[in-house]
């Protein structure tokens, strides 16, 4: 993209992200209802690999700036608590995890949940989705670049490489047998 973006520019990568930001929302509700069964933590890796493609694409975008330089108000957002609930019990064994919150910055070790960082990307999400429901797809698109840069991209991160521990440690045998017996088959 030219650094000079038409109106139908951002419109394409509004059109191309909202495809993986509901993709991601409906997977997540499935997991969090129980229907990945043994697969779920395989599921959700495959589903934060997606979002963050498209979060990829939105930080190497050039700024989207909105005309008037201010967000319309949406009203409040959706309560995702029992997204987040499901998931915490499908993810029990496995759903505290550490992490570097900032390697460059704070190199210390952070407590995180797995179900607390994918129900904060789908809230961020859903936001800007709301925005593109409502017509407003610049809005939308500024919406989820400032967040993926800002918030939902660092627990994107950490919560892939957290489910990727996961399933590479039981695709390589090394992880607990708690593990291997509740969350992936192979």
């Amino acid at each position: 993209m030219s650094s000079e973006n038409t109106p139908k520019d951002w419109a394409d990568l509004a059109g191309r992200v909202v495809v993986h930001v509901e993709n991601y929302l409906a997977g997540l509700e499935r997991c969090a209802r129980g229907e990945g069964g043994q697969q779920t933590v395989s599921l959700l890796l495959l589903e934060v690999s997606q979002i963050m493609l498209a979060g990829a694409q939105l930080g190497a975008s050039p700024d989207v700036v909105l005309p008037d330089n201010w967000e319309p108000e949406m009203g409040e957002d959706p309560d995702l608590d029992a997204v987040r609930q499901g998931l915490a019990e499908r993810l029990a064994v496995v759903d505290e995890y550490a992490e570097v919150f900032d390697p460059y910055k704070e190199p210390e070790l952070t407590s995180y949940r797995l179900s607390d960082d994918l129900v904060d990307i789908a809230s961020d999400l859903v936001h800007g989705l709301r925005h593109y429901q409502a017509d407003r797809p610049l809005e939308a698109l500024w919406w989820w670049q400032y967040s993926y840069l800002n918030h939902w991209g660092n627990h994107g991160g950490a919560s892939l490489r957290a489910l990727h521990a996961v399933v590479s440690g039981v695709r390589l045998q090394v992880a607990d047998e708690d593990v291997n017996e509740v969350l992936v088959t192979t």
